[in-house]
């Protein structure tokens, strides 16, 4: 049995930019947001939750969030969503060498977390 994740919680200053930034961001990978609290706002497929927001006074900054895509077009579609909704670029979409095809684009959200979409098929 493969354990799936249950829950990730990135910690942000600003409720409303980080709203904003990920649900362009995640809309391009099929996300949407599904809760919606005083401090906390909540990401997923359905009724799963699995990707969620706090707002804090302090966010920790260096955090990296990688996001599976079904294909490039995919990837190149969260980047351009992204950057529209404020994200500054941190690695344009293209192919990297992180073993078999791995095709990733890396922006960062409004806090400076490095925030990822990646198309990866393993080698043969």
């Amino acid at each position: 049995m493969i354990a799936r994740l249950g829950h990730l919680k990135l910690p942000v200053s600003d409720l409303g930019a980080s709203r904003r930034f990920y649900s362009a961001a995640l809309g391009a990978l099929g996300w949407e947001l599904v809760y919606e609290g005083d401090v906390s706002l909540g990401y997923g497929i359905g009724d799963h939750e699995p990707f969620a927001l706090e707002q804090t006074s302090a966010p920790s900054v260096g955090t990296h969030v990688a996001f599976d895509a079904p294909d490039e077009a995919t990837v190149d579609a969260f980047y351009a969503a992204a950057l529209d909704a404020g994200g500054r670029d941190n690695g344009p979409p293209g192919t990297r060498p992180y073993g078999g095809y791995y095709y990733a684009a890396f922006v960062l959200d409004p806090d400076g977390h490095n925030i990822e979409a990646v198309f990866h098929v393993e080698p043969d």
